[in-house]
């Protein structure tokens, strides 16, 4: 017998969102088995479809974000078409929407019509900035998040300009959050027969991402120390998370925490020795002492820079040090560790006649396994959902020629 696929088999789901937040908190739902439908408008679709299209591939960005939803075209200016989706709505589980704050009432899919149609609907908006304060209004993308969040900071290097990263972490974050918040909701929705909305914001979520440090720059009123290592702790037990370079220029990375565990990593490298002449045989020494921390971190690049990553990795994790080759992207993605896991895999396009690597799947179900698919061709479901709802194919021709689909 075949495993089933998924653990969130038989929810149904609607999305009337674009771009990366909006749309992978349900392609994951996809992911694990649920059914879900992404509105698109008839012509052109989301804009994101012709985003990053290398030669003689999909898009990397729309496939990425939609994979295994289907897709609908839907003119939801015209009365039609909004009947459809609140037909759609009366069946699902799960709605979601990434647009500007009025833009769902405006186009008839605001949370207070829909809930009126199926009182049980998890409602899940995301926004920019969050549907309070000054700019709530505005419209919001990863890099504004980013930018006012923090999250600059956490990479940043003494003496050079605060810059937001090419990966998007806002968008990730915000959309992991809406997954998880989706689904406690529904929990509560199934409990009770009562549905909600569920507000998030791209803001928020890269807030949530600043986790403890935040906490730490606020309690102690002052900016963390930023650059090649992160300093923690206090004197009698001091916290160092470092990167160092070999004499190849290739780069790694260590953490540890206690007096012990500075000792038993530098014995391990080789380095205590130096380090104790020069007065570091309590890592205690650099806390609140930004010269000693200089004067530190100054002597071990000269240390790491007499060997290989690949052998100072290995005695460090020998001496149960917490270390790693510190990868590129297309590194991380051979990585042995994400292959065996299957964080990233391979899956066929028939259309491209390619086999390609994408992102596997964090979860691995014991009982019910996810299954990664593809994104969908534009209106490539209008068909087979419409004839659901008990549209006959002339009704769905007709529709079509009205461009209601």
């Amino acid at each position: 017998m075949s495993q089933p696929h998924g653990p969130l088999q038989g929810v149904k789901v609607i999305s009337c969102s674009t771009a990366q937040a909006g749309t992978v908190p349900f392609m994951l739902m996809a992911d694990l088995g649920a059914d879900v439908i992404k509105i698109e408008v008839p012509e052109g679709g989301d804009p994101s479809r012709r985003m990053t299209v290398l030669p003689g591939m999909p898009s990397t960005f729309f496939e990425t974000n939609n994979r295994g939803v289907k897709s609908v075209t839907l003119n939801l200016k015209a009365p039609e078409g909004r009947a459809i989706l609140h037909k759609l709505v009366a069946r699902a589980d799960i709605f979601g929407q990434n647009f500007r704050p009025g833009a769902a009432e405006k186009n008839g899919f605001g949370y207070e019509e829909l809930r009126r149609i199926n009182p049980k609907l998890v409602y899940v908006s995301i926004s920019g900035y969050g549907p309070k304060g000054p700019h709530a209004d505005l419209p919001g993308t990863d890099s504004m998040a980013q930018a006012l969040g923090g999250i600059a900071e956490a990479y940043a290097t003494p003496g050079q300009k605060m810059r937001t990263g090419v990966v998007s972490v806002a968008d990730e974050t915000c959309a992991i959050l809406a997954f998880g918040g989706a689904l406690a909701a529904l929990t509560h929705a199934r409990t009770t027969g009562i549905g909600q909305k569920v507000d998030l914001s791209l803001l928020g979520g890269q807030i949530r991402l600043m986790g403890w440090t935040l906490t730490t720059a606020m309690w102690a009123n002052r900016n963390p120390v930023t650059g090649q290592a992160r300093i923690t702790g206090t004197a009698q037990r001091p916290g160092i998370s470092a990167s160092f370079n070999d004499r190849d220029g290739k780069p790694l990375v260590f953490q540890l925490t206690g007096p012990d565990k500075w000792s038993g990593a530098m014995t391990a490298l080789g380095f205590y020795p130096r380090l104790e002449a020069a007065g570091f045989e309590n890592l205690g020494v650099i806390i609140d002492n930004d010269a000693k921390r200089i004067e530190l971190l100054a002597l071990l690049d000269e240390l790491f820079a007499t060997g290989t990553r690949e052998d100072w990795v290995a005695k460090l994790r020998g001496a149960d040090i917490v270390s790693a080759p510190i990868n590129t992207l297309l590194e991380a993605s051979n990585d042995p560790d994400v292959l065996a896991n299957g964080y990233v895999t391979e899956i066929d396009y028939p259309k491209h006649g390619k086999r390609l690597k994408v992102h596997g799947t964090p979860w691995q179900f014991s009982e019910t396994p996810a299954k990664p698919g593809i994104a969908p061709e534009l209106g490539g479901h209008n068909d087979a959902v419409l004839g659901e709802l008990g549209y006959s194919q002339a009704e769905v021709a007709d529709l079509r020629a009205r461009w209601i689909i």
